[in-house]
């Protein structure tokens, strides 16, 4: 199932591609896993009326996630870009899956504006990345079961300030959260798609393009760490609760090794199999000059 959040409550994809707003209270996914893990209650809605996708305004799927979760290098193609960078650092890349924090005041929806910060905006990079979205209260879980607790996917971007991320590797005073949880910097959309329309081992194709030049462009079949192993990891430290989200990792071609960092009126579009679209255009922060 294909799930949307629109302006106008919650939507499911119908056979022919147009959407169906459903008869229901909630207008947040968020709020509904936390009734309804397996989201049974928008599989069965009543629809009030029927509307093409392009004629809706879609929000993010989960407007305000209680933990918003990145996982670092976490792609074979990237660990290669990125093993002399961490070598100067004298960082040796994880074995274990490393994971940060971003606050949910950072998640923005599609067609919503990207803001470069006034406090650094010069250095704002781009990653595509697959989201798992959780679904049931998950404490302390093994690899086998991780996966139950995860309802399905969306797409995000892991939006960076390069040059504050630097210093988190110099300074205690700054952390991966500061470069990465600036509002705005992490878009979510355009749907989620439940666990059930994907196969495992779980293939899906991302593609980044900025002002239509493909940056990314790899499948999730270059993970090094799986997903149930992101998640048996994290829940070690925390538990994770419905609607938190999890962004797993980024492929190689990041604008920090190419210099090609977001810049005023850029228009970054992410896809994925299943999943869609993710469009935004980068602006100015209102008080920079």
């Amino acid at each position: 199932m294909k799930v949307y959040v629109t302006s106008d409550g919650l939507a499911r994809e119908a056979a022919d591609g147009d959407l169906e707003i459903l008869d229901l209270p909630a207008r947040d996914l968020g709020e509904t896993l936390t009734e309804d893990p397996d989201l049974d209650s928008v599989r069965g809605a009543a629809v009030k009326r029927r509307s093409a996708l392009e004629d809706v305004c879609l929000c993010a799927p989960i407007a305000r996630p209680g933990k918003v979760i990145g996982i670092g290098i976490n792609y074979h193609s990237h660990v290669e870009e990125t093993r002399d960078l961490l070598a100067a650092q004298g960082i040796q890349p994880p074995e274990a899956p490393m994971f940060f924090l971003a606050p949910g005041t950072a998640v923005i929806g599609p067609e919503d504006e990207i803001v470069l910060p006034a406090i650094a905006p010069d250095n704002v990079d781009y990653e595509i990345e697959l989201v798992a979205v959780i679904g049931r209260v998950a404490s302390n879980v093994a690899a086998a079961d991780a996966m139950s607790h995860v309802v399905g996917y969306t797409l995000g971007n892991d939006v960076s300030a390069r040059d504050v991320q630097r210093r988190s590797f110099e300074s205690p005073e700054f952390s991966m959260s500061h470069a990465k949880g600036i509002d705005t910097f992490k878009p979510l959309g355009p749907a989620l798609v439940t666990r059930d329309e994907f196969d495992e081992p779980l293939d899906v194709h991302l593609t980044t393009r900025v002002n239509g030049e493909v940056r990314q462009d790899s499948r999730t079949t270059d993970f090094v760490h799986s997903i149930a192993s992101c998640v048996a990891e994290i829940t070690k430290y925390m538990s994770l609760e419905p609607g938190d989200v999890i962004f797993t990792g980024s492929p190689a071609g990041v604008g920090v090794f190419s210099g090609q960092f977001l810049k005023h009126g850029d228009v970054v579009e992410l896809e994925a199999d299943r999943i869609g679209s993710l469009r935004n255009v980068v602006a100015k922060c209102p008080n920079s000059a």
